[in-house]
């Protein structure tokens, strides 16, 4: 079945409300934000997969060849995957909306999944993102909104690749949002408050 294509934790919401999709980052797994996904939306469905690729014995949602350098076949393989589950679940679950969000190497599948299938995601929080290839004219519909996290210095994820994937959201179509704090590679305070206040929508 296309909604067991990925290892994943669920829990099944009410009839209509969202479908809320949470992806781990690098060395994380399906719960690292399961319960968090059910406490920001607590009448949506979460589904939480976990990454089929292991590197050195950490998950991920796809392979890279060195740190920050993907390889873009298996990023292809992975977003073509991703985007089957995430519609398989849309469609079982009746979902109101589809919502997603992740960090880091979840951030990067996401992000992704939003550029390949500009439709298929109606709000998506991309914590910490790092998308360093050019990517190609997605046109999105004016209904999507993106909330984007990060650090002013994240050694992983610089400022100038940060706003450069802002800036080609924006061209897309749709709402960006940006927030952003003075630290590296994780997740504050301010970070989390801002994600919540960018799902009051959904509640």
């Amino acid at each position: 079945m296309k909604r067991n294509l990925y290892h994943h934790k669920l829990r099944a919401g009410s009839a209509g409300k969202p479908v809320f999709f949470v992806f781990h980052g690098t060395g994380g797994d399906e719960n690292q934000f399961f319960e968090f996904g059910a406490q920001l939306l607590p009448d949506a469905t979460v589904v939480s997969p976990l990454g089929d690729v292991a590197e050195h014995g950490a998950a991920r949602f796809f392979r890279r060849t060195a740190e920050g350098v993907y390889d873009m076949a298996d990023l292809d393989r992975a977003t073509q995957k991703m985007a089957t589950f995430i519609a398989a679940h849309r469609d079982a679950h009746e979902a109101g909306a589809v919502i997603g969000l992740g960090f880091s190497n979840g951030a990067n599948i996401l992000a992704n999944v939003l550029i390949e299938f500009p439709d298929l995601v109606d709000t998506a929080v991309l914590m910490h993102p790092l998308i360093r290839f050019e990517p190609k004219p997605a046109p999105a519909p004016d209904t999507r909104r993106v909330l984007i996290t990060a650090g002013e210095r994240d050694p992983i994820c610089p400022v100038p690749l940060t706003n450069g994937l802002a800036n080609y959201l924006k061209a897309q179509g749709g709402t960006v949002e940006m927030e952003w704090h003075s630290g590296g590679h994780e997740i504050r305070s301010n970070e989390i408050e801002a994600a919540k206040a960018f799902l009051v929508p959904h509640l």
